[in-house]
C-alpha cells in the first residue's frame, strides 16, 4: 500500500464547483495508479483560503440549502450566501461529500480534508 500524500489547495478565485471535485478525487485516490472503488486509498487534502472562494453567477441569492428535523411542518432553509456567513467550511463539505459514491468509505474519506479559512 502507498503512502498517503499531503496536498495543499489554494482556494482564491476558484469556483466551488470545480475545486469539490477537486478534492473529492484526491480524498478518493482517483490520482493513483492502484485506485479501485473498494479500496480507500485516497490523500490528505488541505484547502487554504477558502474565505475567497468565487461563486458564479446569482449562487449566492438563488442557491438554498435544506434541513428537515422529521417533524411536520419543521423545513428551514438558507441561501448560500447566509450559509456561507454563518459556516464556511461547512459550504466546502458539503459540495465534496456530495460529489463522493454513497458507500462505506465516505465518512471515512471526508475526514481527511481540512478547511483553513
Amino acid at each position: 500500500m502507498e503512502q498517503r500524500e499531503n496536498h495543499i489547495i489554494n482556494a482564491q478565485g476558484r469556483p466551488l464547483g470545480r475545486l469539490a471535485v477537486e478534492v473529492a478525487n484526491l480524498l478518493r485516490g482517483r490520482t493513483k495508479g492502484d485506485f479501485a472503488p473498494h479500496k480507500d486509498v485516497g490523500d490528505f487534502v488541505t484547502v487554504q483560503n477558502f474565505k475567497r472562494i468565487h461563486f458564479t453567477g446569482k449562487k449566492l441569492d438563488q442557491k438554498q440549502y435544506f434541513r428537515h428535523s422529521g417533524y411536520l411542518g419543521s423545513l428551514k432553509e438558507r441561501t448560500l450566501k447566509k450559509f456561507f456567513d454563518e459556516q464556511p467550511e461547512e459550504v466546502l463539505r458539503k459540495a465534496v461529500y456530495g460529489m463522493m459514491p454513497i458507500n462505506k468509505l465516505r465518512a471515512r474519506q471526508i475526514t481527511r480534508l481540512k478547511i483553513e479559512l
